[in-house]
Protein backbone atom coordinates (compact mmCIF):
# COMPACT_ATOMS: atom_id res chain seq x y z
CA UNK A 1 0.00 0.00 0.00
CA UNK A 2 1.34 3.39 -1.22
CA UNK A 3 2.11 6.00 1.74
CA UNK A 4 -0.63 8.32 0.15
CA UNK A 5 -3.44 5.76 1.13
CA UNK A 6 -5.41 6.97 3.57
CA UNK A 7 -8.43 5.28 5.43
CA UNK A 8 -11.92 7.02 6.49
CA UNK A 9 -15.46 6.10 7.74
CA UNK A 10 -17.89 7.21 5.12
CA UNK A 11 -21.35 6.07 3.81
CA UNK A 12 -20.56 4.09 -0.05
CA UNK A 13 -23.53 3.98 -2.18
CA UNK A 14 -23.18 1.11 -5.01
CA UNK A 15 -25.56 1.50 -8.13
CA UNK A 16 -25.29 -0.61 -10.86
CA UNK A 17 -27.57 -1.26 -13.72
CA UNK A 18 -29.68 -4.55 -14.28
CA UNK A 19 -29.90 -5.46 -17.99
CA UNK A 20 -28.04 -3.30 -19.28
CA UNK A 21 -26.19 -5.43 -21.91
CA UNK A 22 -28.95 -7.08 -22.92
CA UNK A 23 -30.13 -3.40 -24.00
CA UNK A 24 -27.33 -3.06 -25.64
CA UNK A 25 -27.10 -6.21 -28.03
CA UNK A 26 -30.37 -4.86 -29.16
CA UNK A 27 -29.71 -1.50 -29.99
CA UNK A 28 -25.94 0.13 -28.55
CA UNK A 29 -26.66 3.60 -29.27
CA UNK A 30 -30.19 3.98 -27.53
CA UNK A 31 -28.26 1.48 -24.48
CA UNK A 32 -25.48 4.55 -24.31
CA UNK A 33 -28.05 7.18 -24.25
CA UNK A 34 -30.35 5.48 -21.66
CA UNK A 35 -27.26 5.26 -19.90
CA UNK A 36 -25.31 8.53 -19.97
CA UNK A 37 -28.97 9.83 -18.96
CA UNK A 38 -28.92 7.80 -15.45
CA UNK A 39 -25.85 8.96 -14.69
CA UNK A 40 -26.77 12.34 -15.31
CA UNK A 41 -29.59 11.89 -12.60
CA UNK A 42 -27.64 10.02 -9.97
CA UNK A 43 -24.62 12.93 -10.89
CA UNK A 44 -27.37 15.15 -10.06
CA UNK A 45 -29.20 14.01 -6.94
CA UNK A 46 -25.17 12.83 -5.40
CA UNK A 47 -24.39 16.51 -6.13
CA UNK A 48 -27.79 17.64 -4.32
CA UNK A 49 -26.92 15.77 -1.39
CA UNK A 50 -23.10 16.66 -0.96
CA UNK A 51 -21.92 13.51 -2.24
CA UNK A 52 -19.21 12.74 -4.58
CA UNK A 53 -18.78 10.09 -7.57
CA UNK A 54 -15.98 8.04 -6.40
CA UNK A 55 -15.79 5.34 -9.66
CA UNK A 56 -18.09 5.17 -12.73
CA UNK A 57 -17.02 1.93 -13.99
CA UNK A 58 -18.61 -0.15 -16.67
CA UNK A 59 -22.75 0.88 -16.14
CA UNK A 60 -21.92 1.36 -12.44
CA UNK A 61 -20.91 3.78 -9.96
CA UNK A 62 -19.72 3.97 -6.56
CA UNK A 63 -20.23 7.42 -4.81
CA UNK A 64 -19.13 8.52 -1.04
CA UNK A 65 -21.33 10.51 1.42
CA UNK A 66 -20.12 12.54 4.44
CA UNK A 67 -23.72 11.85 5.47
CA UNK A 68 -25.89 9.10 5.91
CA UNK A 69 -29.35 10.32 6.02
CA UNK A 70 -28.17 12.12 2.86
CA UNK A 71 -27.14 8.93 1.30
CA UNK A 72 -30.58 6.82 1.76
CA UNK A 73 -32.35 10.16 0.58
CA UNK A 74 -30.10 10.17 -2.25
CA UNK A 75 -30.61 6.96 -3.33
CA UNK A 76 -34.92 7.00 -2.60
CA UNK A 77 -34.65 10.45 -4.60
CA UNK A 78 -32.54 8.76 -7.89
CA UNK A 79 -35.10 5.67 -7.52
CA UNK A 80 -38.03 8.26 -7.73
CA UNK A 81 -36.46 9.41 -10.71
CA UNK A 82 -35.34 6.94 -12.99
CA UNK A 83 -39.01 5.34 -11.95
CA UNK A 84 -40.89 8.56 -13.65
CA UNK A 85 -38.42 8.48 -16.57
CA UNK A 86 -39.18 4.55 -17.16
CA UNK A 87 -42.56 5.48 -18.34
CA UNK A 88 -41.29 7.95 -20.88
CA UNK A 89 -40.98 6.55 -24.61
CA UNK A 90 -37.23 7.38 -24.18
CA UNK A 91 -37.20 4.89 -21.17
CA UNK A 92 -34.69 4.45 -18.25
CA UNK A 93 -32.53 1.77 -16.70
CA UNK A 94 -33.43 -0.39 -13.43
CA UNK A 95 -30.83 0.03 -11.38
CA UNK A 96 -30.50 -1.59 -7.83
CA UNK A 97 -28.70 0.49 -4.93
CA UNK A 98 -26.89 -0.84 -1.68
CA UNK A 99 -25.53 1.62 0.71
CA UNK A 100 -23.38 0.78 3.51
CA UNK A 101 -21.70 3.17 6.57
CA UNK A 102 -17.31 1.62 6.54
CA UNK A 103 -14.13 2.05 7.24
CA UNK A 104 -12.54 2.30 3.58
CA UNK A 105 -9.34 3.65 2.62
CA UNK A 106 -8.95 6.31 0.04
CA UNK A 107 -6.40 5.90 -2.94
CA UNK A 108 -6.25 9.11 -5.12
CA UNK A 109 -10.00 9.38 -6.12
CA UNK A 110 -10.74 5.76 -5.69
CA UNK A 111 -12.53 4.06 -2.21
CA UNK A 112 -11.35 0.42 -1.50
CA UNK A 113 -11.55 -2.12 0.92
CA UNK A 114 -14.19 -4.01 2.51
CA UNK A 115 -16.63 -1.39 3.45
CA UNK A 116 -17.19 -0.86 -0.76
CA UNK A 117 -16.94 -4.28 -0.88
CA UNK A 118 -20.38 -4.67 1.08
CA UNK A 119 -22.56 -1.88 -0.43
CA UNK A 120 -21.54 -3.35 -4.03
CA UNK A 121 -22.59 -7.01 -2.39
CA UNK A 122 -26.34 -5.33 -1.20
CA UNK A 123 -26.08 -3.86 -4.52
CA UNK A 124 -26.41 -6.93 -5.93
CA UNK A 125 -28.71 -8.73 -3.72
CA UNK A 126 -31.28 -5.69 -4.29
CA UNK A 127 -34.19 -5.79 -6.83
CA UNK A 128 -34.07 -4.00 -9.73
CA UNK A 129 -35.02 -0.54 -8.53
CA UNK A 130 -34.75 -1.27 -5.09
CA UNK A 131 -31.97 -0.06 -2.02
CA UNK A 132 -30.85 -2.30 0.00
CA UNK A 133 -28.83 -0.65 3.68
CA UNK A 134 -26.81 -2.20 6.12
CA UNK A 135 -27.68 -2.57 9.87
CA UNK A 136 -24.75 0.28 10.30
CA UNK A 137 -26.67 2.45 7.72
CA UNK A 138 -30.38 1.39 9.58
CA UNK A 139 -28.93 2.64 12.57
CA UNK A 140 -28.18 5.82 11.82
CA UNK A 141 -31.60 6.66 9.40
CA UNK A 142 -34.52 5.08 10.34
CA UNK A 143 -35.66 7.61 13.07
CA UNK A 144 -34.77 10.26 10.66
CA UNK A 145 -36.37 9.58 7.22
CA UNK A 146 -40.80 9.00 6.66
CA UNK A 147 -40.08 6.08 4.59
CA UNK A 148 -40.81 1.94 5.62
CA UNK A 149 -37.64 -0.12 6.11
CA UNK A 150 -38.43 -3.65 5.85
CA UNK A 151 -35.66 -5.97 7.67
CA UNK A 152 -34.98 -8.87 5.45
CA UNK A 153 -32.88 -10.99 7.97
CA UNK A 154 -29.45 -12.06 7.77
CA UNK A 155 -27.57 -12.62 4.59
CA UNK A 156 -24.10 -13.93 3.73
CA UNK A 157 -22.58 -11.65 0.84
CA UNK A 158 -20.38 -13.37 -1.78
CA UNK A 159 -16.87 -13.50 -0.66
CA UNK A 160 -18.14 -12.84 3.65
CA UNK A 161 -16.77 -15.17 6.10
CA UNK A 162 -20.77 -14.23 8.68
CA UNK A 163 -24.26 -13.12 7.86
CA UNK A 164 -24.77 -9.42 7.81
CA UNK A 165 -28.47 -7.92 8.64
CA UNK A 166 -29.86 -6.48 5.81
CA UNK A 167 -33.20 -3.91 5.17
CA UNK A 168 -34.69 -3.10 2.34
CA UNK A 169 -36.42 0.58 1.75
CA UNK A 170 -39.36 1.35 0.57
CA UNK A 171 -39.21 4.55 -1.13
CA UNK A 172 -42.70 4.71 -2.73
CA UNK A 173 -44.01 8.61 -3.19
CA UNK A 174 -46.29 9.58 -0.23
CA UNK A 175 -45.29 6.87 2.44
CA UNK A 176 -45.49 7.89 6.02
CA UNK A 177 -43.82 6.48 9.02
CA UNK A 178 -47.18 5.16 10.52
CA UNK A 179 -47.57 3.21 7.25
CA UNK A 180 -44.63 1.41 7.59
CA UNK A 181 -43.79 -2.59 8.57
CA UNK A 182 -43.08 -2.62 11.95
CA UNK A 183 -39.77 -4.97 12.89
CA UNK A 184 -37.25 -5.08 15.55
CA UNK A 185 -33.05 -5.36 14.65
CA UNK A 186 -31.91 -8.44 15.93
CA UNK A 187 -29.94 -7.03 19.08
CA UNK A 188 -32.58 -4.81 20.08
CA UNK A 189 -35.05 -7.75 19.25
CA UNK A 190 -32.95 -9.83 21.92
CA UNK A 191 -32.74 -7.06 24.16
CA UNK A 192 -36.02 -6.73 24.25
CA UNK A 193 -36.31 -10.39 24.89
CA UNK A 194 -33.92 -10.16 27.88
CA UNK A 195 -35.79 -7.72 29.32
CA UNK A 196 -39.15 -8.82 29.20
CA UNK A 197 -37.15 -12.09 30.67
CA UNK A 198 -36.16 -9.84 33.83
CA UNK A 199 -39.94 -7.92 33.69
CA UNK A 200 -41.77 -11.44 33.95
CA UNK A 201 -39.42 -12.61 36.79
CA UNK A 202 -40.42 -9.54 38.62
CA UNK A 203 -43.87 -9.62 38.61
CA UNK A 204 -43.69 -13.80 39.47
CA UNK A 205 -41.58 -13.01 42.28
CA UNK A 206 -43.99 -9.96 43.44
CA UNK A 207 -47.25 -12.37 43.22
CA UNK A 208 -45.47 -15.25 44.95
CA UNK A 209 -44.57 -12.25 47.99
CA UNK A 210 -47.99 -11.33 48.23
CA UNK A 211 -49.54 -14.85 48.10
CA UNK A 212 -47.38 -16.30 50.74
CA UNK A 213 -48.38 -13.64 52.94
CA UNK A 214 -52.18 -14.50 52.86
CA UNK A 215 -51.28 -17.92 52.94
CA UNK A 216 -49.97 -17.76 56.11
CA UNK A 217 -52.59 -15.33 57.33
CA UNK A 218 -55.12 -18.22 56.03
CA UNK A 219 -52.74 -20.73 58.18
CA UNK A 220 -52.56 -18.63 61.20
CA UNK A 221 -56.74 -18.41 60.87
CA UNK A 222 -57.23 -22.24 60.65
CA UNK A 223 -54.91 -22.82 63.45
CA UNK A 224 -56.79 -20.16 65.48
CA UNK A 225 -60.39 -21.51 64.77
CA UNK A 226 -59.31 -25.12 65.91
CA UNK A 227 -57.73 -24.04 68.50
CA UNK A 228 -61.03 -22.52 69.50
CA UNK A 229 -63.05 -25.16 68.26
CA UNK A 230 -61.25 -27.79 70.48
CA UNK A 231 -61.68 -30.60 68.11
CA UNK A 232 -58.98 -33.05 66.80
CA UNK A 233 -56.17 -30.99 65.42
CA UNK A 234 -57.01 -30.91 62.18
CA UNK A 235 -55.01 -26.99 60.45
CA UNK A 236 -52.25 -28.69 59.58
CA UNK A 237 -54.51 -30.55 56.26
CA UNK A 238 -55.32 -27.54 54.43
CA UNK A 239 -51.95 -25.95 55.56
CA UNK A 240 -50.47 -28.95 53.74
CA UNK A 241 -52.53 -28.05 51.06
CA UNK A 242 -51.38 -24.04 50.79
CA UNK A 243 -48.13 -24.24 50.89
CA UNK A 244 -47.79 -27.36 48.14
CA UNK A 245 -49.93 -25.10 45.89
CA UNK A 246 -47.88 -21.61 46.55
CA UNK A 247 -44.29 -23.62 46.41
CA UNK A 248 -46.16 -25.08 42.77
CA UNK A 249 -46.27 -21.68 42.05
CA UNK A 250 -43.00 -20.48 42.90
CA UNK A 251 -40.58 -23.23 41.40
CA UNK A 252 -40.26 -21.10 38.13
CA UNK A 253 -38.04 -18.51 40.27
CA UNK A 254 -35.53 -21.13 41.12
CA UNK A 255 -35.46 -23.12 38.42
CA UNK A 256 -36.06 -22.01 34.37
CA UNK A 257 -35.52 -24.74 32.09
CA UNK A 258 -38.39 -26.83 30.79
CA UNK A 259 -37.38 -30.55 31.84
CA UNK A 260 -35.85 -29.21 36.01
CA UNK A 261 -39.22 -27.43 36.34
CA UNK A 262 -41.36 -30.39 36.07
CA UNK A 263 -38.76 -32.63 38.41
CA UNK A 264 -39.13 -29.29 41.10
CA UNK A 265 -43.08 -29.41 40.59
CA UNK A 266 -43.14 -32.96 40.79
CA UNK A 267 -40.55 -33.16 44.23
CA UNK A 268 -42.91 -30.31 45.91
CA UNK A 269 -45.81 -32.64 44.88
CA UNK A 270 -44.11 -35.65 46.51
CA UNK A 271 -43.27 -33.52 49.63
CA UNK A 272 -46.79 -32.34 49.74
CA UNK A 273 -47.95 -36.67 49.70
CA UNK A 274 -44.91 -37.37 52.02
CA UNK A 275 -46.29 -34.72 54.57
CA UNK A 276 -49.88 -35.39 54.76
CA UNK A 277 -48.71 -39.23 55.81
CA UNK A 278 -46.78 -38.18 58.62
CA UNK A 279 -49.66 -36.12 59.70
CA UNK A 280 -51.58 -39.32 59.48
CA UNK A 281 -48.94 -41.67 60.13
CA UNK A 282 -50.22 -44.94 61.60
CA UNK A 283 -47.17 -47.43 60.24
CA UNK A 284 -48.30 -47.75 57.16
CA UNK A 285 -46.29 -45.35 53.85
CA UNK A 286 -49.28 -45.19 52.20
CA UNK A 287 -47.49 -42.20 50.01
CA UNK A 288 -45.51 -44.85 48.07
CA UNK A 289 -48.82 -45.46 46.12
CA UNK A 290 -49.16 -42.10 44.54
CA UNK A 291 -45.87 -41.28 44.04
CA UNK A 292 -44.95 -44.20 42.35
CA UNK A 293 -47.96 -43.55 40.12
CA UNK A 294 -46.87 -40.25 38.76
CA UNK A 295 -42.97 -41.55 37.97
CA UNK A 296 -45.02 -44.59 36.01
CA UNK A 297 -46.91 -41.86 34.41
CA UNK A 298 -44.32 -39.54 33.70
CA UNK A 299 -42.07 -42.87 32.43
CA UNK A 300 -44.73 -43.74 29.96
CA UNK A 301 -45.23 -40.19 28.78
CA UNK A 302 -41.61 -40.01 27.88
CA UNK A 303 -41.16 -43.14 26.16
CA UNK A 304 -44.18 -42.45 23.90
CA UNK A 305 -42.23 -39.03 22.95
CA UNK A 306 -39.23 -40.57 22.24
CA UNK A 307 -41.30 -43.09 19.88
CA UNK A 308 -42.65 -40.33 17.76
Amino acid sequence: MSPEVQRKLTTILAADAEGYSRVMQADEVRALGILQAARGVFSKFIQRHHGRIANTAGDGLIAEFPSVVEAVQCAIEVQQELSSKRRDPGGALHFRIGIHLGDVMVDGDDLLGEGVNLAARLQTMAEPGGILISQQVYDQVHAKLSVGFDYLGEKRPKNFSEDVPVYGVSHGKGKRKSEEKKHVPPVARSAQTSQSKVQSADRLRESVIRYAGIVGAICAALVIIDLVTGSPFWAHFPGIALVTLLCLYATPLLVRDGFSLMLARGGVVVGGLLLVNLATWSGYLWAMWPVGGILLIEIIRRLGFRKR
